[in-house]
């Protein structure tokens, strides 16, 4: 279950995962091909799998005995909304800040 952003931002903290996603981006791939790539156990990569699953950031499907991991880009969907809410807030601060400098030094565009 996801609880807006914060299971896809606790996901996103941990720089291993945000290289997991980067390998993903390039193609879907299984846990050993994803381990492949690290110093550490599978067990391990399994943990950070989990992570970004349940981030909605990958999805996994069975496929014969292995399970194959993809990216899912419209995990990131709720995260970027709640960052794009403080790009709204400093857009209008900025603007704020703007007008009163201008209206102190008597400067108008």
């Amino acid at each position: 279950m996801n609880l807006g952003p914060q299971q896809t931002f606790r996901a996103l903290a941990d720089p291993t995962r945000r290289q997991i996603l980067v390998f993903l981006k390039k193609d879907s791939m299984t846990l050993g091909e994803i381990a492949g790539h690290f110093d550490m156990t599978r067990a391990a990569v399994k943990k950070h799998l989990v992570m970004l699953e349940d981030g909605l950031l990958i999805t996994s499907r069975a496929e014969g005995r292995e399970r194959i991991h993809k990216l899912q880009p419209a995990g990131l969907k709720s995260a970027i909304e709640w960052l794009g809410y403080f790009d709204q807030f400093w857009d209008e601060r900025l603007a704020s800040l703007k007008t009163a400098i201008e209206s102190e030094t008597g400067e108008q565009e």
